[in-house]
């Protein structure tokens, strides 16, 4: 019983010394595992594309402060003023002015204080904002991080994107460049930075929450809405502030909120840099946007269009309709078609593909991949301009275009002979805004605004030019019918 007993306290023994030795192993295994070395961690960084920093031998949770040390100096604040004007009171009673103001009625004009954000973007002082920052302001005075101010000019803006790049007289400033929005993923860390409620040199992080959002918030006719969503906080006073990544570039121009109390409640909207970029330089060079025109109307497939259409694969964007002459209609691209990708990259909402033609110039090439008849097709689309041809656009056929939605030319010779009218210019194209919401048709014949004669797109221009309220439209349809249309702008 003794030797039997005696046996057993040594396997004992054994046991336990055999299991500590266990729990050492097993402890350092576990302990390394969170211990990586920096080949693995940079092999892990490269498969799953991570762009937090490593540091020492781990990967450490991303590091604000080298993005906000880069982007604060390059965001400024706009102070913006405003002349209001009652235009009711203006055009009926202000031969009676003097008699209302003694009253203490209503006065002829009213001084705004606006204000916003911008972003440096040359040293030379070219500055990027959205366009409902710095829109018919009286004066713009800009203030530097450094608290210097200047006065700033508009250089040029564009409703269509909500952007406009203004000018200071000022040297040496530091700026940021624009980065590649292509290459921002959901999820990613970002910054946003500006001025919300006239706290200047505002920083908020968040994440990437989405990408291409159209929220329908430009009333342009040509808007171009393809957001990048964020949950960084963004506030009245962030508007053309500077959405950044964690190493400072400048993938993104806050813009908007989606708020039902008028302040951030976790979505804000910030126009890519990719776009941004290119309505920059076409400002900067031109004072207004050479857009290129793929020339279709394309909608989204989701399960009601697919049923509706007979579509079997929600993959894509389908086309359903195609302007005549235009640069889709010249690739034999047609209505019906489902176009699956452009330059390789799949596609599966409508405002992503407005986004990318939209970061084209003129005459630049896509390649298009597309589904037409159950069969998988490729072409290469060369970017027209809106009449369907590569030449520039001048100023004032843009500005009519974007602001009233449609395209006009000067009638045929024969067509004013009939009609017995010896001036007017012609819808030849009619879209989203003012003029399609008055009811007027596609061939309709302008001859009047206002009681203006109109013979060419710069008497449009002359017409329309610092105009608010209601106009009057007069014209002939080519049946001869006579018409007359109010609206506003």
């Amino acid at each position: 019983m003794g030797i039997k007993k005696e046996k057993l306290e040594k396997f004992w023994n054994y046991f336990q010394k055999t299991t500590s030795i266990l729990t050492l192993v097993l402890m350092f295994l576990v302990i390394y595992s969170f211990t990586v070395s920096p080949s693995r961690a940079e092999e892990s960084r490269s498969s799953y594309n991570y762009n937090f920093p490593i540091i020492g031998d781990t990967i450490k949770y991303p590091d604000f402060r080298y993005a906000s040390q880069r982007a604060i100096p390059a965001v400024v604040n706009i102070k913006t003023t405003f002349i209001y004007k009652n235009i009711y009171y203006d055009d009926f009673f202000a031969p009676f002015y003097d008699f209302f103001k003694f009253f203490g009625g209503p006065r002829q004009e009213q001084t705004i204080i606006g204000g916003g954000s911008g972003v440096i973007i040359s040293a030379d002082g070219y500055i990027i904002t959205n366009n409902h920052v710095v829109q018919d302001a009286k004066e713009i005075i800009v203030t530097l991080n450094d608290k210097r101010e200047f006065k700033a000019k508009i250089i040029g803006n564009d409703a269509s994107t909500d952007l406009a790049i203004i000018k200071i007289d000022a040297n040496n400033l530091s700026y940021l460049e624009f980065g590649n929005s292509d290459n921002v993923e959901i999820g990613e860390w970002v910054l946003a930075v500006g001025n919300p409620f006239n706290l200047t040199s505002t920083v908020t992080a968040g994440i990437v929450s989405a990408k291409a959002r159209n929220i329908n918030i430009l009333e342009s006719a040509d808007a171009v809405e393809s957001f990048i969503q964020t949950d960084a906080a963004v506030n009245p006073g962030n508007s053309g502030g500077a959405l950044v990544d964690i190493y400072g570039n400048l993938i993104g121009i806050n813009t908007a909120i989606a708020t039902k109390t008028g302040a951030f409640i976790g979505y804000s909207f910030a126009i890519p840099s990719n776009l941004a970029k290119k309505v920059a330089n076409d400002l900067i060079n031109y004072g207004f946007v050479q857009r290129p025109y793929l020339g279709v109307s394309v909608t989204d497939i989701n399960a009601a269009v697919s049923k509706k259409y007979g579509i079997d694969d929600t993959r894509g964007v389908l086309i359903t309709a195609v302007t005549p002459n235009s640069a889709a209609f010249k690739a034999g691209l047609n209505a019906g078609d489902i176009i699956l990708k452009i330059d390789g990259e799949e596609l599966n909402s409508a405002s992503r593909l407005l986004e990318k033609i939209n970061e084209k110039n003129i005459g630049d090439w896509v390649t298009i991949e597309y589904k037409s008849k159950n069969k998988i097709k490729t072409t290469k689309v060369q970017l027209l301009n809106k009449n369907g041809d590569l030449k520039p656009m001048k100023k004032e056929e843009i500005s009519a275009q974007s602001v009233l939605g449609a395209t006009f030319e000067k009638p045929s010779p024969d067509m004013m002979a009939k009609l017995k009218i010896d001036h007017g210019m012609q819808i030849t194209d009619i879209q989203s805004g003012p003029l399609q919401r008055a009811g007027i048709k596609k061939d309709f014949i302008i001859t009047e605004i206002d009681h203006n004669p109109i013979n060419s797109i710069e008497d449009i221009e002359n017409a329309l030019a610092n105009r608010k309220g209601a106009i009057l439209i007069e014209g002939i349809y080519p049946n001869g019918m006579k018409a007359y249309y109010a609206f506003s702008i």
